[in-house]
């Protein structure tokens, strides 16, 4: 593909994710993307064949796989993991906090696309429940459901932000990305039951 190909798909790629985040993807039309990117509104279907494809393209171009996939394939803790999670997830919220909003919106709805976001995230997920079964079983967290505990400890990762809906009461300045990794993982080892003492020790 030549260059002018690459940066017309990438125009692509980023109107969709911000105009998806923003609006919606029902709410957002071919022609809106391409208004967006600056390109002709057949375009979408030569590069990408159709808007379905594109929402799909999205997380191949912009889901950290590569990385998922090195912090898989390490054999750590039960805590070490959990930390190791909670730290690339948040990462990954502040780096692409567009397509973690679509991800959101798609994940609260339902949508039939629901089957495209779960082969991308199902694995990071599926690793999360195996660690926290494990960790009971070593003895290192406690807890009673690994269904609800399991439902917490993403939400908490997942879809901790400070939205404009909260923005009200809210009291402190926006965090660096250490200071709410760290707020996060406590909050989240606190629920597991973690002695505060083996996680700083970790």
């Amino acid at each position: 593909m030549c260059p002018e190909e690459t940066d017309v798909k990438l125009r692509i790629l980023l109107a969709a994710k911000k105009l998806f985040a923003r609006q919606g993807y029902d709410g957002t039309s071919v022609r809106q993307i391409c208004e967006e990117a600056g390109v002709n509104v057949a375009l979408v279907s030569y590069h990408f064949g159709g808007k379905e494809n594109l929402f799909g393209a999205l997380f191949d171009a912009f889901f950290p796989s590569k990385r998922v996939q090195e912090v898989l394939s390490l054999r750590l803790s039960p805590l070490a993991g959990i930390k190791l999670v909670v730290r690339e997830i948040t990462l990954t919220r502040l780096r692409e906090p567009e397509l973690i909003s679509l991800l959101q919106q798609e994940i609260m709805v339902q949508s039939p696309r629901i089957d495209i976001i779960r082969k991308y995230a199902f694995p990071v997920w599926t690793y999360v429940r195996d660690v926290l079964l494990e960790g009971r079983r070593q003895g290192v967290f406690r807890f009673r459901s690994i269904d609800h505990t399991f439902m917490s400890v993403t939400g908490a990762i997942l879809f901790h932000k400070k939205s404009d809906y909260f923005r009200p009461l809210f009291t402190e300045e926006q965090q660096d990305s250490e200071s709410l990794i760290q707020d996060i993982t406590d909050f989240v080892l606190g629920g597991l039951g973690v002695d505060p003492t083996a996680s700083a020790e970790e």
